[in-house]
């Protein structure tokens, strides 16, 4: 990614630079030293434009964005396990709703102390002890029991964070997206298998809008049999729609503080229809 950008940068593309500073961000510098053609450092003030909004940031334009998403759409579709891939996907294509998600945050109370207090899903937050001893049924016992079962694949510290998102409280909304993907999984009774995964996608392009989740949905199916097909067209995909249609944000509920929580009261309380009885 790294090289695109510098490719991108070489061939007379400008990173991205900030108008006037807004309150509680930093304004660019313009003490330096003017170069000695009298032009002044061009190159010295574009450096001091590049503002690192968060740890990992990486300001883009425009069209590096575009050149970002393009590159990795394609690879996202040729290896849909390129959690990478899908990260950067998700952050150059959001611009339009990730700022919807954050409204409903705000105006929801429980999303707002979500996004004053930016509370992490990771395992050195998780009480894993404490969340295998709770009852069978609760969001916490069977969240630990997908990431049990899924341990090859699914961890809670293999969420990429956000790089090229820029604004760092939509940085955040990313973020949390991808640390409650598994609880998505959990909720919705979905295994990790491509089939599994198509219909999460379904739910999360229902409920966050978001191109990548799109994507997902659309062209995650061509890699399926035809019997999962029929299923998943069927019986899937038309639950997972109306289930995303119903159900309020998902973004909204502080999970950290639900483990104790049933599951079926949590689906009920969001509005999530149970899932279908079927193989998937």
């Amino acid at each position: 990614m790294r090289q695109l950008l510098l490719r991108a940068a070489r061939a007379g593309v400008p990173l991205h630079r900030r108008g006037p500073a807004s309150p509680g961000r930093a304004r660019p510098s313009h003490s330096e030293p003017r170069g000695r053609d009298g032009r002044g450092g061009e190159e010295e003030e574009e450096m001091e434009g590049w503002h690192q909004l968060y740890p990992g940031h990486i300001p883009t334009s425009p069209l590096q964005k575009a050149l970002l998403a393009a590159g990795s759409a394609v690879m996202a579709l040729c290896d849909p396990y390129r959690h990478d891939m899908v990260a950067v996907l998700g952050e150059t294509t959001g611009c339009l709703a990730l700022p919807n998600l954050r409204d409903k945050m705000k105006n929801h109370p429980e999303g707002y102390r979500i996004l004053q207090e930016r509370p992490r899903i990771r395992l050195s937050t998780l009480d894993m002890a404490r969340l295998q001893g709770l009852p069978d049924g609760s969001l916490g016992r069977e969240y630990v029991r997908f990431l049990e079962d899924n341990l090859q694949k699914v961890s809670p510290d293999t969420r990429m964070p956000p790089k090229f998102v820029d604004d760092e409280e939509l940085a955040y909304v990313i973020q949390r997206y991808r640390e409650v993907h598994d609880l998505m999984h959990t909720l919705l009774g979905m295994p990790t298998n491509m089939l599994g995964e198509v219909v999460v996608k379904w739910f999360e392009a229902i409920q966050t809008g978001l191109p990548m989740c799109v994507l997902g949905a659309a062209f995650g199916p061509v890699r399926l049999s035809t019997r999962k097909l029929q299923v998943l067209a069927t019986e899937l995909v038309p639950w997972a729609i109306r289930s995303g249609l119903n159900s309020s944000c998902v973004l909204n509920i502080y999970y950290e503080q639900r483990w104790e929580q049933p599951v079926e009261s949590l689906r009920e309380e969001l509005g999530i229809f149970p899932p279908p009885a079927v193989p998937v």
